[in-house]
């Protein structure tokens, strides 16, 4: 067995797990903040049992994205130590400026918010969830902006076969990274609205504190609507700057394998499981694959074939992965959209509030699927154009050893995972009622 692979699998297990809370905590420290500051401002107990409610749903996943993203740095150590020497004075700044500041903010003021309930003047206390809710964007952004350095390597020399860090403010304003932060942030707030949707919907179907979550549902409505609205956005202005920086990659995802000018956009497009061509390829709307990457009808995409084999992504799942997101994306936008004009009707929807709750899961693997797009995309390279993947390996770790733990993390993993899920829903299906609070 190849250790690469191995440590790959190791990654993206831990990786798709973390991010299954991430979205969440960002989202919904915003919609709690939100709720507590209507109370605040109002005096109104009605968004101060909101805040508590939905803060208790944060809490719980707070603490599961903590958990589950120990593991994460401690991989660059054990299974990719050619990358991390490589890359490591770059990285190093980034992550060190995340822990120490915003994780760190995060984590002390998320404290103070969950005990200081009645123990520390109102506005103060709302404040701290809103100095909790932009730690944990800061922190995303700079997470992002190290990741965006792999998509995107920029501000550095090489040095001994070493990447140094030469211009931090290059870095910093990596186009990369900042289309990926406000795609990623975007998505963290259509996770976290359809969420509490279908929290709502759940309650409506059942006739239960219907004006308590009828308040909710409105709210989550307008937070659900600008943020689709923003996604498509954002993951278009994505869409670009990929054909502009990484040409394998948006190729891969359109499956376009002959360089020519005035693309055109197929409607119908499998491609061949052999990944030397396009089994199907029909509908051609004339320039429009040009005009959605480039804003011009008449600008050359360069096609797969043009792209040495050795530096080609895998295209099936890059190309599905895409697809499958873009779908599920123009769904929840259709919903926010629909949802918004007949928000004050939903509650008698009956059997129709099924449509929020079943859709509750599918903001996450919109999420998950975008990731696919990201790193399998970036393939065969770690830092694109600058270091590959095989070379980027612990070379005395071996295979069994890799097995071993990946099973082990597997297992454990899970059992989180069930464990913070089943916590989250029993929380929510409790209600606002529910005197088994985290907190006092």
């Amino acid at each position: 067995m190849d250790p690469v692979i191995l440590s790959r699998l190791q990654f993206a297990l831990a990786t798709a797990v973390h991010f299954l809370f991430v979205p969440l905590t960002i989202g919904l420290s915003f919609f709690t903040a939100w709720m507590e500051t209507k109370y605040v401002r109002t005096g109104d107990e009605l968004y101060k049992k909101q805040a508590k409610f939905w803060g208790r749903i944060f809490l719980i996943n707070f603490v599961l994205g903590v958990v589950t993203g120990i593991a994460l740095e401690f991989q660059f150590g054990t299974n990719w130590a050619n990358y991390s020497k490589f890359v490591g004075d770059i990285f190093g700044s980034l992550l060190a400026i995340e822990a120490t500041v915003s994780f760190f903010l995060e984590s002390t003021f998320i404290a103070i918010w969950a005990f200081g309930w009645e123990r520390i003047p109102k506005k103060l206390h709302c404040v701290s969830i809103w100095l909790v809710a932009f730690a944990s964007t800061i922190s995303a952004l700079w997470i992002l902006l190290a990741n965006g350095f792999m998509q995107n390597p920029v501000g550095y020399r090489i040095e001994d076969g070493v990447a140094r860090l030469a211009r931090f403010t290059d870095v910093l304003t990596n186009t990369y990274g900042w289309h990926m932060y406000f795609h990623t942030v975007c998505g963290a707030f259509v996770l976290a609205s359809f969420l509490v949707m279908g929290i709502c919907a759940w309650h409506f179907f059942l006739g239960r504190h219907v004006d308590f979550f009828h308040t909710a549902f409105k709210t989550a409505s307008w937070f659900a609507l600008l943020s689709t609205i923003l996604l498509a956005v954002a993951g278009h202005q994505l869409g670009q700057v990929t054909a502009r920086i990484q040409e394998s990659k948006f190729a891969a995802m359109e499956s376009v394998w002959d360089t020519e000018e005035s693309t055109p956009m197929y409607l119908l497009t499998i491609p061949n499981i052999t990944e030397d061509g396009n089994l199907v390829q029909a509908l051609p709307v004339p320039g429009g694959l040009s005009f959605l990457a480039t804003n011009h009808f008449d600008k050359t995409i360069k096609g797969l074939n043009d792209i040495d084999p050795s530096e080609r992504p895998p295209v099936w799942p890059v190309f599905f992965s895409f697809r499958l997101m873009v779908v599920l994306g123009c769904v929840l936008l259709a919903v926010a959209i629909l949802t918004f004009i007949i928000k004050g009707f939903v509650p008698s929807l009956g059997w129709g509030l099924w449509v929020y709750i079943v859709l509750i899961p599918v903001p996450y693997l919109a999420a998950e699927l975008g990731w696919i797009v990201t790193e399998i995309g970036r393939q065969p390279w770690v830092v694109f154009g600058q270091m590959k993947t095989a070379l980027a390996g612990s070379p005395p770790v071996d295979w069994y050893q890799i097995l071993a733990t990946l099973a082990a993390m597997a297992g454990i993993y899970a059992l989180i995972t069930i464990t913070g899920f089943i916590l989250m829903i029993k929380a929510a299906v409790l209600g606002p009622e529910n005197k088994a609070e985290h907190y006092v």
